[in-house]
């Protein structure tokens, strides 16, 4: 599922308690060792698997993209967000693919 329409800060949420929280947003500062002045979801795909895989494309900075891949445990398990992967130096226009 692919949708243009999501932005955490206003408008609609992106997923059902899935708008990127500061924990994913601390654990990508963590994994690539920078802090980010802006994080606000822009667009996202879905992929289910064990769970469910999101690919987030986040504005990190005026011109500035990363690409997210969180996962979310199936519900009876209860386990907080995570940030799997990331890729980092994504512009606007960059596509969001599966990674």
């Amino acid at each position: 599922r692919s949708s243009n329409v999501s932005y955490c800060a206003g408008r609609k949420p992106l997923s059902v308690s899935l708008c990127p929280r500061p924990q994913v947003k601390s654990q990508l500062e963590d994994k690539a060792n920078k802090k980010y002045p802006l994080f606000k979801a822009v667009e996202f795909k879905s992929q289910v698997v064990a769970g469910t895989n999101y690919f987030i494309k986040v504005q990190v900075d005026n011109d500035d993209f990363v690409h997210l891949r969180v996962f979310k445990s199936l519900p009876h398990e209860n386990k907080p967000l995570t940030l799997h992967d990331y890729q980092a130096d994504k512009t606007k226009n960059d596509a969001l693919t599966y990674f």
